[in-house]
């Protein structure tokens, strides 16, 4: 998506190999111009595959998540990183390791919200080793739902992700796949 690749080159920030800032548009401050043709491109790739629920991890996708729900006519349902007081019920948890920290979280959702037989495209802003969608992957598993794609808006194509999540049998669609980067320099596929 041509219009995502000159807002990563014209506002992101490549701060080494691993890390890309794109606080400007996705997840600091939302371009929500920009969100809602990510939505729509999402949309129009997925379309007609009969997506019951688009879901996303909170925070960073939630953005450009719900211009896909939206767009699709579905509700969106946020996976919460953390649980609260008001978390109860049938909850459904996984553990997941988090590339960009380094550290783990406890991913949660309401079973109420996925319920069973479910066709669930999930809709996240970057994709790195995977293990975020394997975490959602695992919590649809519970819920006896079917991840029927993936919608990915940043790829780090260089990172194991791709290859691990299309080998499990997922079809991942990227908007902007990323070849290589360092300081300040951004190469795409």
């Amino acid at each position: 998506m041509q219009e995502l690749k000159n807002a990563i080159m014209n506002r992101g920030k490549a701060i080494n190999q691993d890390v890309l800032l794109v606080d400007s548009f996705l997840n600091h401050q939302v371009d929500v111009e920009l969100m809602k043709h990510v939505g729509e491109a999402f949309a129009e790739h997925f379309k007609g595959r009969g997506f019951t629920r688009v879901v996303t991890i909170e925070s960073s996708g939630i953005a450009p998540a719900s211009f896909t729900a939206l767009a699709l006519g579905v509700p969106l349902v946020i996976m919460k990183k953390q649980t609260s007081k008001i978390m109860t019920g049938d909850l459904l948890h996984t553990t997941v390791r988090s590339f960009t920290k380094g550290t783990s979280y406890e991913l949660t959702a309401k079973h109420e919200f996925l319920p069973e037989k479910e066709n669930i495209l999930l809709i996240d802003d970057f994709l790195a080793s995977g293990e975020a969608a394997v975490g959602v992957i695992n919590l649809a598993k519970q819920a006896g739902c079917n991840v029927g794609g993936i919608g990915i808006v940043i790829e780090k194509a260089f990172q194991t992700g791709h290859a691990k999540l299309t080998k499990m049998g997922y079809e991942v669609y990227s908007l902007a796949r990323i070849k290589s980067m360092s300081e300040n320099h951004i190469e795409f596929l």
